[in-house]
């Protein structure tokens, strides 16, 4: 097997030793390479041995010398220089099975593939692991991997995630901790179904492993899962006795290991309508991305924010009343009363300016969505309509896919900005971000 170079970079390593667009690249150091993680691995070293063959059929051995992790210089057809890989399970809860009809394709594509998790943080599920990936995991020694776990009961992985090999890839999970993989983990929580009972085996098993984290998330339920497994959302008790398990469990690793590895979602506190809990306790936020600590650590760092504005700014109750005008913010439902809270401490400094926190019913997905990721741009238009915004709206970047401009349903960016006739701020997760875009719109010369 060979993969084909697409260009190769000007003055790179490659164009130096007659390496040319068109050719096949075989091997580096005797390895084959198939993929972009074989590249990226092998070509770090200071000396290389490449076989290169040409659109002949001919093939030759070219030596490189190089500083260590200097780039060779080829590029591809695709970053993963091949398909990505599509998910072969039918998960009971699939956010991608509950979709309305008419969405772009590419919303519609279920990926499972080891390398997007090593690469970009996706999670994986092990069922799509050949052994000649999971050895090469061990022998690169490629870490963090992240695991779609959901349960570690074997009978109900393969009921849950609707593959008949679910349970026993679970083995796969046991080969990587004895290598010393670190593995990141998800769980997604059904009530009735992986929680309770079975959520205490599944995070007992998981502590047995030494995983580096666990995040147990609430399943997301649309409108839209007519034909598909029936599943009940979590109410305010079902998420309190989940959080109970997944905080006495995480505590219990605090006393044992000194950190806490079990995790639940911001959304399971707001459905069991808790507090959330203090900076403090998400330790180095290893979950972000699974929505674990997000609305701490925004309150941490505006508070930052904030004090150094007063720190850092001469006069600053001069300079602050300065500041006046009108901004609207837009987020989820879910996350409204601690955003508006939170954003009481730029409203003390700046009085003069007018913050309007609108949170946007999700029309679009339905359910119990409600989360400020999932907002779409038509439902973000229907709510604002009618509101006095101010000088400028500010949503949270996350509403928007890929490239920052387009929301899920394909709603542009320019789109929005044109029926609410205000210019619309995407916000960074952060604190200083937010208060920047909530007091630059009323700066005054």
């Amino acid at each position: 097997m060979a993969v084909k170079i697409e260009a190769v970079t000007k003055n790179s390593h490659g164009e130096k030793h007659g390496i040319e667009a068109g050719e096949y690249l075989v091997s580096i150091n005797g390895n084959e390479i198939v993929d972009v993680l074989d590249y990226r691995f092998y070509q770090i070293n200071r000396e290389l041995n490449l076989v290169i063959r040409n659109q002949k059929g001919e093939s030759r051995e070219v030596t490189i010398k190089k500083p260590e992790y200097d780039e060779i210089g080829f590029e591809f057809e695709t970053y993963l220089m091949d398909k990505q890989r599509s998910c072969r399970n039918k998960c009971i809860f699939c956010f991608i099975d509950q979709l309305p009809k008419g969405m772009r394709e590419s919303l519609y594509f279920k990926d499972d593939d080891s390398r997007l998790s090593f690469l970009f943080g996706n999670y994986v599920t092990l069922t799509n692991l050949t052994e000649h990936e999971i050895s090469r995991i061990i022998k690169m020694h490629i870490s963090p991997i992240n695991i779609s776990v959901h349960t570690t009961n074997p009978e109900l992985r393969v009921k849950m995630m609707g593959n008949r090999f679910a349970g026993e890839a679970l083995s796969i999970l046991n080969r990587l901790a004895e290598a010393g993989i670190q593995l990141n983990c998800q769980i997604v929580a059904c009530p009735g179904i992986n929680d309770g009972k079975e959520l205490e085996r599944t995070l007992s098993d998981l502590e047995k492993l030494n995983v580096n984290m666990t995040a147990v998330v609430p399943v997301g339920l649309t409108d839209y899962r007519e034909g598909l497994f029936p599943l009940t959302p979590y109410n305010e008790k079902s998420a309190a006795d989940t959080l109970d398990i997944v905080e006495s469990f995480g505590e219990r690793c605090v006393q044992k290991y000194g950190r806490r590895i079990f995790y639940a979602a911001d959304e399971l506190y707001i459905k069991a309508g808790r507090e959330i809990p203090p900076v403090e306790f998400y330790e180095d936020f290893p979950a972000l991305d699974n929505g674990v600590g997000l609305i701490a650590l925004l309150k941490d760092e505006l508070s930052y924010a904030v004090d150094d504005y007063r720190e850092d700014t001469p006069n600053y109750k001069e300079e602050a009343a300065k500041v006046k005008g009108k901004v609207a913010v837009a987020c989820g439902e879910s996350v409204r009363p601690f955003l508006d809270d939170m954003l009481n401490m730029v409203r003390e400094v700046f009085e003069n300016i007018e913050i309007n926190v609108v949170s946007v019913k999700n029309r679009f997905f339905g359910g119990g969505v409600n989360v400020s990721g999932l907002v779409v741009g038509r439902d973000l238009i229907d709510t604002l309509k009618n509101v006095d915004i101010g000088d400028r709206l500010l949503i949270p970047s996350v509403m928007l896919r890929f490239d920052g401009k387009v929301f899920l349903d394909d709603t542009t960016l320019e789109e929005v900005e044109q029926k609410l006739c205000v210019p619309v701020l995407p916000v960074n997760n952060s604190g200083q971000d937010l208060l920047d875009a909530v007091i630059s719109s009323g700066r005054s010369d």
